[in-house]
């Protein structure tokens, strides 16, 4: 039987509540502290995604820098409803170039 896996969104309320509607596990958090503690307890279960907002990633790069090499969880940049910052943008192009 091959293994189910998950993929979260974490971020405020207003920017994660819509991906609700697509199936994807939704995490709305009100500080970095509570989105560290999340994406650390995801890390330890089946979730091979994590979508989170760039207003959270931008103090959060000692998570970052922990799982950038790791198969599992791949966490993904994503602009919130309050602006886009670049960083998931710059991050995949880093990607890219790496890969090349």
């Amino acid at each position: 039987m091959a293994a189910t896996y998950s993929i979260a969104v974490i971020g405020d309320w207003e920017s994660v509540m819509g991906f609700r509607a697509l199936g994807l596990d939704t995490y709305p958090v009100t500080s970095v502290e509570e989105a560290r503690k999340t994406v650390h307890d995801l890390a330890k279960t089946d979730c091979a995604v994590i979508y989170l907002t760039e207003t959270l990633a931008k103090d959060m790069a000692d998570v970052l820098d922990r799982y950038k090499d790791n198969i599992q969880p791949a966490i993904i940049l994503i602009p919130g409803v309050f602006g886009n910052t670049g960083e998931g943008v710059q991050g995949v192009k880093l990607s890219v170039e790496k890969a090349v």
